[in-house]
């Protein structure tokens, strides 16, 4: 599951649409927008402690001598720690926090569902939307498969592939 600055417009924008048309939270007309910022925000937050995460996950490899193949489980670790949602858990992790920055939001006028609920729909939306990120991963990994995972050249190659594979699927990041 990747999450791409470029998607997060859309994503947050669906997210409020499917959870309005039921009833299940209720925004009036002009602060729409608003609310759709406060969605697009906790998805850029999510974004920027990831990277931390990865971030913290590859000098914690570094300072070890390990395989750089131990990235994710590493990642995994560094995450749990600071209570973060990575890899299976992301979307239980953003849907809960985007429930909390609804209640907190002075935009939203009534959310009238259960937070069950709520998450719920968040996760479609989501898994919807991510769906399509990890077809992505997948095609790259299967090109570069001559090469290591968690190498500098598996990094510096999976990112040219997957810019070019978005660039052909007109995707953005």
């Amino acid at each position: 599951m990747r999450l791409y600055v470029g998607k997060i417009p859309t994503i947050a924008a669906d997210m409020l649409e499917t959870l309005t048309e039921n009833g299940d939270v209720e925004v009036v007309e002009e602060e729409w927008n608003e609310v759709q910022l406060d969605i697009e925000s906790v998805l850029r937050e999510y974004i920027r402690v990831e990277r931390e995460v990865t971030d913290k996950a590859r000098e914690v490899i570094s300072q070890r001598s390990l395989d750089y193949t131990q990235l994710t489980k590493i990642k995994q670790q560094v995450a749990e720690e600071r209570g973060f949602g990575v890899g299976d858990s992301a979307i239980d992790y953003i849907s809960r926090q985007v429930i909390e920055a609804l209640f907190h939001s002075h935009h939203v006028a009534e959310i009238f569902a259960e937070d069950h609920e709520l998450r719920r729909k968040m996760r479609d939306v989501l898994r919807r939307h991510l769906n399509v990120d990890q077809e992505l991963d997948l095609e790259v990994r299967k090109r570069i498969k001559n090469l290591q995972e968690g190498t500098s050249a598996w990094e510096i190659e999976y990112r040219k592939v997957m810019e070019d594979l978005r660039r052909a699927k007109k995707l953005e990041e």
